[in-house]
């Protein structure tokens, strides 16, 4: 009798248990740990195994929320800090001369990281399956997102105003204490200014694609899944 009421008392064995455990576990550092726990999660959900969005906590969710806006941050300074550098000095001063091939091959460079991460987001859309891995998404790209598109509208405004305050008397004021060499610079820096303003919309361009890309194969994929789901139920009821 006793042992009946022990058996009773145990849970069976073959019954599913989520823990809460993964609320105390260290945050993702980087883009690339967000990912990892989003396959882990994809793992489970892909199983049928039906976890609700709760799981996935508010502070696991500004994990991975603050892990969008970091990487968004980095990718928007790399791409502010090397943009001048080659379009504003390298190309119309030290590669002037130089042919196609390396010209499109340095110009490339400043992209590098942004196409890299977005690649990388736009390869986990694929994972957008359950509750836990929709709303890990979710919060990654709204983050990467949110910090893109602020980036791009403050490095367009900098550029803006960098351009209208370019007046010949403010950039001789800037660059006359700089000797036998505030000619060339004067000169210079208005060979260059003509190339400010589209440089400054290419590149605000290229961040809010960043930001719109994994969005948008995010739809295109759950869409062409749902309209799978759906062409395969009317060909069972058939």
């Amino acid at each position: 009798m006793r042992n009946d009421q022990t058996s009773r008392s145990q849970p069976a064995t073959n019954t599913q248990i989520i823990t809460t455990d993964g609320c105390r576990r260290e945050g993702p550092r980087n883009l690339l740990n967000a990912i990892s726990e989003i396959q882990q999660f994809y793992v489970i959900e892909s199983k049928g195994q039906d976890i609700p969005g709760e799981f996935l906590t508010l502070e696991r969710t500004l994990d991975f929320f603050k892990i969008g806006v970091k990487s968004g941050f980095h990718e928007g300074f790399t791409l502010a800090l090397l943009f001048p550098i080659f379009h504003f000095y390298l190309f119309p001063f030290v590669f002037r001369q130089s042919d196609f091939f390396t010209q499109l091959l340095f110009a490339s460079i400043p992209y590098l990281v942004l196409v890299i991460n977005t690649g990388m987001c736009s390869y986990i859309s694929r994972y957008y399956v359950g509750n836990i891995t929709r709303k890990a998404i979710n919060a990654l790209f709204s983050g990467r997102a949110l910090a893109l598109l602020g980036k791009a509208f403050l490095i367009y405004i900098v550029y803006l105003l960098v351009f209208r305050l370019s007046t010949p008397e403010n950039v001789w004021r800037l660059v006359h204490g700089t000797g036998s060499t505030a000619l060339k610079l004067y000169y210079g820096y208005f060979e260059i200014k003509p190339h400010l303003l589209p440089v400054a919309t290419k590149s605000a361009l290229l961040m809010a694609m960043a930001a719109i890309i994994p969005y948008g194969s995010v739809f295109l994929l759950d869409s062409w899944s749902k309209y799978r789901i759906r062409k395969n139920a009317k060909t069972i009821s058939a």
